[in-house]
């Protein structure tokens, strides 16, 4: 579990595609602390640490998560939002993450309001009814507050703003319109969303 508050920038150091994909990520972590099996989110992306050294971390890929995740894209050198996993008793500052990508969305715009800048993001037809102004979302790992919600013909589409720390913290700061993010649902939306099925 995780709260979508990240903790590090890293990168794709190679790739190494045998079976599964092997992902080497630098990072600024202390990797002593990182026990192999332990779990990173990628991106949003929650993956098994399975092999380390003093500055970076391996993961496995399989290819059904290559498939529905924006990690099909990555190269090396491509930055990556990160966070550890969540202990019992730290502050939850997001909202509670699972690491499960639920669909992938594209970058419609990025316009700057005042020092901040105003990203509108597809949502693809099965994620929008979990997609509400003030609820949160999951982008690219990153917890979010929806400011607005707009169903269009065939289309739904979000806006979040980004404050100028988040930029600096994450890789919002180099997003551009055209690019793929993770999304991840509100666990709490999936929930309601189900209780009224029922």
């Amino acid at each position: 579990m995780f709260t979508g508050i990240i903790t590090d920038i890293g990168d794709v150091k190679s790739l190494t595609k045998d079976g599964d994909t092997r992902i080497a990520i630098n990072t600024s972590f202390d990797t002593s602390t990182i026990e192999f099996g332990a779990s990173i989110a990628c991106s949003g992306v929650c993956l098994t640490v399975v092999d380390k050294g003093e500055d970076w971390f391996s993961v496995d890929v399989s290819g059904e998560t290559l498939s529905c995740t924006v990690l099909e894209n990555w190269q090396v050198g491509t930055a990556i939002n990160l966070e550890r996993a969540l202990k019992v008793g730290e502050e939850l500052g997001g909202h509670l993450v699972t690491g499960h990508v639920d669909g992938v969305g594209d970058v419609i715009s990025v316009e700057d309001e005042g020092d901040s800048k105003k990203f509108t993001f597809t949502v693809p037809d099965a994620l929008k009814a979990y997609i509400a102004e003030k609820g949160s979302v999951t982008v690219n790992g990153a917890s979010l507050t929806v400011n607005d919600v707009t169903d269009g013909a065939g289309q739904t589409q979000f806006c979040v703003n980004i404050i100028p720390h988040t930029q600096e913290k994450t890789t919002f700061g180099t997003l551009k319109a055209g690019d793929h993010v993770n999304l991840e649902i509100d666990i709490l939306a999936r929930y309601v969303a189900r209780m009224r099925e029922v």
